[in-house]
């Protein structure tokens, strides 16, 4: 199926076809259900380049970069300090996700599309499961999702290692063959893609990968497609 263009509105019936049999909804958490240009996680990087700084002793520049490298390498920063520094991840989680969450708002058409969905609904993220709470309530999307999975939920492995998505599906028990991922990753979706799932990218970019089924900047046209 054609990747339609960035800010274009999907037709009714465009994607419709491709979801008919989806019946668990997971959805990533920042930068996905919420735009990024509201840059909340900008205080997240901020506070994780202070911890660095603080366990490391690097200066600020060698500290944003380890903190990004570890990102890129084991796909959360807190992974890398578990592996190289030992770090205790709850302190962690806690000091980091302590921010203000005043730059979100609520948003109701995206809460109707979502309750419009036909089955489970859940939220999977890399940060943590009462971060990702304060993130719901901040957008007016509380008590719409039957689950909400943090980092804990898989002993701390993150997104996108494979074993991370095993233990957090096999903990919900849904079926991948009939369960849709929306991500703002690319990479976090391979293997979602690997077992089976539907797969969508929601960014701002026109981005085009092969374990991708779709592309959308504007995740609540997307889902009143459906």
């Amino acid at each position: 199926m054609p990747i339609p263009e960035p800010g274009a509105e999907p037709r009714p019936d465009s994607h419709r076809d491709d979801f008919h049999h989806v019946d668990t909804w997971v959805f990533d958490l920042d930068n996905t259900l919420y735009h990024p240009r509201v840059r909340l996680f900008d205080q997240i990087d901020r506070k994780m380049t202070d911890f660095v700084m603080r366990i490391t002793g690097a200066d600020p520049v060698e500290s944003d970069r380890l903190r990004r490298d570890y990102w890129l390498q084991y796909g959360t920063t807190l992974a890398g300090l578990m592996a190289h520094h030992g770090v205790d991840p709850v302190p962690y989680l806690v000091e980091v996700h302590d921010i203000d969450f005043s730059v979100l708002e609520p948003d109701p058409e995206l809460r109707a599309a979502i309750k419009r969905l036909r089955g489970r609904r859940i939220v999977y993220t890399n940060g943590s499961a009462p971060y990702a709470l304060r993130v719901l309530e901040a957008r007016g999307l509380d008590g719409l999702f039957d689950a909400v999975y943090g980092v804990e939920n898989a002993d701390y492995l993150p997104k996108p290692q494979e074993e991370a998505f095993s233990r957090i599906f096999g903990l919900d028990g849904l079926n991948p063959g009939r369960a849709a991922m929306f991500e703002d990753d690319p990479r976090n979706l391979k293997v979602p893609h690997a077992l089976g799932m539907r797969t969508v990218l929601v960014t701002p970019e026109l981005q085009t990968h092969a374990h991708v089924h779709h592309h959308t900047d504007d995740l609540t046209g997307f889902l009143s497609g459906l």
